[in-house]
């Protein structure tokens, strides 16, 4: 495993962006981060044991450049949905990345949108790609998310009882989840840590 420290190491100062500059980053905007779901598929670029110990994390393992599979896509909209569950009483904000925020990222946030709150494939898409500042590159990844119009919506609705059951029937707030997986094949870890 590369350490972050000779990772930085190649990046020239104004080039690097840490989790510590990310929560900077949202302290200054006087809002509050909850959780960060990691997309990368490596451990090279930080550590959990660097976030501070209230922030939630989540690694998710996803492939870069390819569709991520049914199990990928479950496991992010369930720790979406239970930390959403947990803080809705919050504005706690998620933060999600991959390695440049925008195929991966992108791809997984417009999936919950679409799967889970009902958005249509194209205003989801647009939505993330305003937020994010840079639209989604991929083709394959808009091409599947465009292909979920009129396909069976799945709100989470049908996990039966536990963390993920809807507790009111008042839409989430899109803004909130806009923020910026291959997972093990064994055990599965738990969906989200605090620190």
């Amino acid at each position: 495993m590369i350490s972050p420290q000779s990772f930085d190491r190649n990046l020239l100062p104004e080039e690097r962006f840490s989790p510590r500059d990310l929560i900077r980053k949202v302290r200054e905007r006087k809002e509050e981060l909850g959780l960060i779901i990691d997309l990368t598929y490596t451990r090279r670029y930080y550590g959990p044991e660097e976030l501070p110990a209230t922030l939630c994390y989540s690694k998710i393992l996803t492939m870069g450049h390819e569709i991520p599979n049914k199990q990928t896509i479950f496991q992010f909209k369930c720790v979406v949905k239970k930390f959403l569950n947990d803080n809705k009483d919050t504005d706690k904000l998620i933060g999600v990345h991959c390695t440049h925020g925008l195929n991966r990222t992108g791809y997984l946030v417009c999936r919950y949108l679409i799967d889970v709150e009902g958005m249509e494939p194209n205003a989801a898409i647009e939505l993330f790609n305003k937020s994010r500042g840079h639209p989604i590159e991929r083709t394959n990844y808009i091409q599947d998310l465009r292909n979920r119009a009129g396909k069976k919506k799945c709100g989470l609705k049908s996990l039966g009882s536990g963390p993920f059951r809807e507790k009111s029937s008042a839409p989430a707030n899109p803004r909130k989840q806009m923020v910026k997986a291959h997972p093990p094949r064994s055990a599965q870890p738990p969906l989200a840590v605090p620190r």
